[in-house]
């Protein structure tokens, strides 16, 4: 007789958590009985349903290990919203929604998760197509986007969004040539299966008009970008069990919008506009002139996030709360993982503290986490 097939969830995995949370939360008592209980689950189906409190913990600590987000501070804030129940795409799009609305809470932005149905031995869990629950359209004007091969010379909106963009068109969306379009929501219940599109009610996208302190010229640039960066297509691992449907946010460091998404040569691209505006000397590289339009997009997203009344985080302040977090971690006797790489602000590193010094080691295998969304 041939040995049987693997569980579907690994029992290390799932040992390694229960003791974990155990360990961190005491109140729950010692992780005798629960992991007896949990390894016989494995044992008969393949693998083991988390408890509300083990979700809810499981999520935070995938937050906590996140070693490319410099946010960390808060990671016992993030709200978990215990939709494992929901399976069928019409139900994911309202709550994905919802979650939209209770995330930006009137522009002051709360860190949530909404986790969905997990990955079962019998039934793959629906996938959300896009990146975040919010993105921009990126599209040839009065033409379509070939598979997201895009010329940038032909391009309006977004190039990060120009394949799911292709995509959406193929279900039917009707784009409007705008450079800042909400892209639909698309979320594909099996593999193989036609997508489902949703369109954004309009009070789930906070958007903020871009304005200038010093120069009134920038509003006729008509630049704006949204309020709440959820990120939906990644899988949230907790114990060995897998859910690919977990949408999650915090809130923005404004260097992501100023120094990024808008002045990214294969994003935007706005920086020789904005230095031309300025009347900068773009004839040499060595008149700094892209520094110097750089930091004057990045003093308009935080000037006007702040007046809109929405949260942002300037780089300088993050990074001192990213060191306070590593301080706190350190007296618990706990490492914390970093991506030096991704902790230093793209705007003027050297001047913030977690410039210089070194962190943790990243380990790939670190659970629970947030981690790159596997194929069908």
């Amino acid at each position: 007789m041939p040995p049987p097939p693997p569980p579907f969830t690994d029992p290390d995995q799932a040992t390694d958590f229960i003791r974990q949370f155990h360990h961190e939360r005491p109140a729950a008592g010692g992780p005798g009985p629960r992991l007896r209980a949990v390894l016989d689950e494995i044992d008969r189906t393949g693998s083991y349903r988390h408890t509300p409190a083990e979700l809810t913990y499981g999520a935070k600590l995938a937050w906590r290990n996140a070693a490319r987000c410099i946010g960390r501070l808060y990671w016992r804030s993030l709200v978990v919203r215990d939709l494992r129940h929901l399976t069928e795409p019409d139900d994911i799009a309202a709550e994905c929604f919802e979650h939209l609305r209770l995330a930006g809470n009137g522009g002051r932005i709360r860190p949530v998760v909404s986790v969905f149905a997990p990955d079962r031995p019998d039934r793959p869990a629906a996938r959300i197509l896009n990146q975040q629950l919010v993105r921009y359209a990126g599209h040839r004007v009065g033409g379509d986007v070939d598979g997201g091969d895009v010329d940038g010379e032909d391009l309006v909106g977004d190039p990060a969004g120009a394949a799911l963009t292709a995509r959406a068109r193929e279900l039917g969306w009707k784009c409007a040539e705008d450079r800042f379009e909400v892209l639909p929501l698309l979320i594909q219940q099996r593999p193989g299966e036609r997508p489902v599109r949703y369109e954004h009610p309009d009070d789930t996208t906070l958007e903020v008009p871009l304005l200038h302190p010093d120069h009134a010229w920038f509003a006729d640039l008509g630049l704006r970008w949204y309020a709440v960066p959820a990120i939906s297509d990644m899988t949230l691992e907790i114990g060995g069990v897998r859910y690919p449907t977990a949408p999650f946010n915090g809130w923005y460091m404004g260097t992501e919008i100023g120094a990024r998404n808008l002045a990214d040569a294969d994003r935007y691209d706005m920086l020789g506009t904005v230095a031309e505006r300025l009347g900068l000397d773009t004839s040499s590289d060595r008149t700094l002139w892209r520094d110097r339009a750089l930091i004057e997009l990045n003093v308009a997203v935080l000037h006007s996030f702040q007046e809109a009344g929405v949260t942002i985080a300037d780089h300088h302040t993050e990074s001192e709360r990213f060191l306070k977090h590593v301080a706190q971690e350190a007296r618990l006797g706990r490492p914390t993982p970093a991506d030096w790489s991704w902790i230093v602000p793209p705007v003027s590193g050297g001047l913030t503290p977690v410039y210089h010094r070194y962190y943790d080691p990243v380990d790939p295998a670190l659970r629970p986490a947030f981690v790159p969304r596997e194929a069908w």
